[in-house]
């Protein structure tokens, strides 16, 4: 169940629990990672890759290393990240969704030795090794952190990147406040909020884009690369 907008908000003592629980009903299917919104991916790919390549265009993006933050099966790992980095590490606290990306969604990847290390952890619990990444993405799982765990993971984050490395960020962006979701247990941000969080943790905006051609009566997705200030 969705609450209404709100100004403030407060994680339920079982916050990061629920969220696993819930995930643990969802198939290993891209329609599961979707939540039954598969109509989504063509355009969703498509205006990731144009961020990306102004990325690389523009501000000299190196594409060595990538990691995959809430990564599920590997759907942006594959159709995305492959698409344009050497490497990729996923990092999803879901031992299965892992297991499907290793075994059979990823196989061939894997076994070309394109995908690299395996994180099964969640984002609150997760640093990424000093000097590895060119991009940290991260879509469509930072609704599952609290604020203070948001803030916690970009400060590690962005002290690890490569040189000129980005912390890329697509999530779904609510029109003020905070919309928390009791089901799956995540919180939709407004714009304003997202960038107080990027302010607090020393986080510049060097490109921004809003996701296109997505079904109507969805939040708006944006997309944000940041470094550090």
């Amino acid at each position: 169940m969705t609450n209404p907008q709100d100004e403030s908000f407060k994680a339920t003592t079982t916050w990061y629990e629920d969220a696993d629980t819930y995930w643990k009903t969802v198939p290993s299917s891209v329609d599961g990672m979707l939540g039954g919104l598969e109509v989504v991916h063509a355009p969703d790919i498509r205006d990731s890759a144009a961020f990306l390549t102004k990325l690389s265009t523009e501000h000299k993006l190196a594409t060595n290393y990538a990691c995959d933050c809430g990564a599920g099966i590997g759907r942006v790992t594959k159709h995305l990240l492959l698409q344009k980095f050497a490497t990729v590490d996923l990092v999803e606290q879901n031992a299965q969704f892992l297991e499907t990306a290793a075994t059979t969604y990823l196989e061939e990847e894997k076994r070309e030795g394109r995908i690299g290390d395996l994180f099964p952890v969640g984002l609150q619990g997760f640093t990424p090794t000093e000097g590895r990444y060119d991009v940290i993405w991260c879509q469509w799982v930072l609704s599952h952190l609290t604020d203070d765990d948001l803030v916690a993971f970009f400060e590690r984050c962005v002290t690890k990147l490569a040189p000129n490395g980005f912390i890329c960020i697509k999530e779904n962006v609510a029109s003020r406040g905070y919309v928390v979701d009791s089901d799956d247990s995540s919180v939709t941000r407004s714009e304003a909020v997202f960038k107080k969080l990027f302010q607090k943790a020393r986080l510049e905006i060097v490109e921004q884009q809003v996701q296109t051609d997505f079904p109507s009566g969805l939040f708006e997705v944006k997309m944000w690369a940041l470094r550090s200030i």
